[in-house]
């Protein structure tokens, strides 16, 4: 049965891979997989409702914060990202490059979902798909884009999936491979354009406007978190968050906690800005960071570089540098406990920044789901509040400014 409903999911990407099919046909395929697996039509909705509302962004409800992002030059080229973007797209046949290619406002850009791919049917080229040229081309642009830590920790968050492959008797839901690539706009030094990676517990959305760079929303996560067979034993993942993040939770005064915690009882999952949440009213939640100490305040902003600086060199000081301008109008909440061994959420709210980190149920290893959080599967989000996430903020100011 598993396998009728894997084959049934795979249906539709290998019909719209082929020339001059019908898409009705294609369409009339998806609705039957659809109905003969009804996680994945539960996705196909959550998505088809997202997308009925034009994207306005992640606000509290006093809100939207006008002027926090103008275009303007950062002095960081964003050249390399270019040359290794066209690079990569010159080296796609006519089809590929069809089915990768976008306009800059294309919904494709809020097309995203961490779940696996036995649920969820994504655009563009997978990293599977590609020769071996093609691929090496394609991690050339990632790397371009992203630090070396980013760098490493995607490719850490990829061999989970493989992990999770062998777990499940070689299920084709999950691989380390099983990444999409798309292209929104053309690569340009000066017109809007950016690439989106998607799949399983990785999706980073990175949009770039001359030398200015956005990179959110990002999803990163895993399961295991710690591998311990296989073909990547080993591999682990989200220590510095898991660690940094309860460090400091535990430096607060008592008082500091009591207002910080939304909850003591971590029973679920908590994160509120996954896939198809990009229009919510999110309010500041936990405590003020103005009441912090210096040396908390450093804490913080520490904590905060571990997800800022998986992008690539330069860019990761303008980000922070907008960061720390609003930082005592930055909010740190909590949910769960603070022992050493605690499962918790936390979430980082400013009005240029947000952050969530969560301890997840258990789904993908077998045997494993008590219905508890878990410290073997980690979501981890990284937003930009107030209207930007995918550079939407500026791209409405250049399409005014040029009269697009």
């Amino acid at each position: 049965m598993r396998k009728n409903l894997i084959l049934l999911a795979l249906l539709p990407i290998v019909l719209c891979c082929k020339q001059n099919v019908d898409p009705k046909v294609v369409e009339k395929t998806k609705e039957n997989t659809e109905e003969a697996n009804p996680v994945k039509a539960h996705f196909a909705k959550m998505e088809a409702d997202a997308l009925k509302e034009p994207y306005t962004g992640i606000f509290t409800e006093d809100g939207k914060v006008n002027g926090l992002f103008k275009i303007h030059s950062t002095g960081v080229s964003t050249k390399p990202i270019q040359e290794a973007a066209e690079k990569f797209l010159d080296i796609l046949s006519p089809l590929q490059k069809e089915r990768t290619t976008f306009d800059i406002d294309d919904e494709e850009w809020r097309k995203w979902c961490n779940v696996d791919n036995g649920i969820y049917d994504r655009q563009g080229v997978s990293l599977k798909e590609m020769t071996a040229v093609q691929k090496k081309l394609a991690f050339q642009l990632i790397r371009a884009s992203l630090s070396a830590k980013g760098l490493q920790l995607s490719k850490d968050i990829m061999k989970t999936d493989q992990t999770l492959k062998e777990l499940n008797n070689g299920s084709l839901d999950y691989d380390e491979e099983l990444y999409f690539l798309t292209v929104m706009g053309k690569p340009s030094s000066t017109e809007p354009w950016g690439w989106q990676l998607d799949g399983h517990h990785l999706v980073i959305n990175y949009f770039i406007l001359g030398d200015q760079v956005v990179m959110s929303p990002v999803f990163m996560g895993g399961e295991p978190i710690i591998t311990t067979s296989g073909k990547y034993e080993g591999n682990t993942l989200f220590q510095d968050e898991q660690n940094f993040g309860l460090a400091l939770m535990r430096s607060l005064t008592s008082e500091q906690q009591k207002e910080a915690t939304v909850s003591k009882e971590k029973t679920g999952n908590n994160n509120k800005a996954e896939a198809n949440k990009d229009n919510i009213t999110l309010n500041f939640e936990g405590i003020q960071v103005s009441k912090f100490s210096d040396d908390q305040k450093q804490e913080l902003l520490n904590l905060i570089y571990l997800y800022v600086s998986n992008i690539r060199e330069g860019h990761d000081k303008v980000k922070m540098e907008e960061v720390e301008a609003h930082i005592d109008n930055t909010w740190f909440s909590w949910v769960g406990n603070t022992s050493e061994d605690a499962v918790f959420y936390y979430r980082i709210h400013s009005p240029v920044v947000l952050i969530e980190f969560d301890h997840q149920i258990v789904v993908g290893v077998p045997n494993a789901n008590d219905g508890k959080p878990s410290r073997n599967h980690i979501h981890t989000v990284l937003r930009t509040p107030n209207g930007n996430d995918y550079g939407k903020d500026l791209l409405r100011q250049h399409k005014e400014k040029h009269h697009h």
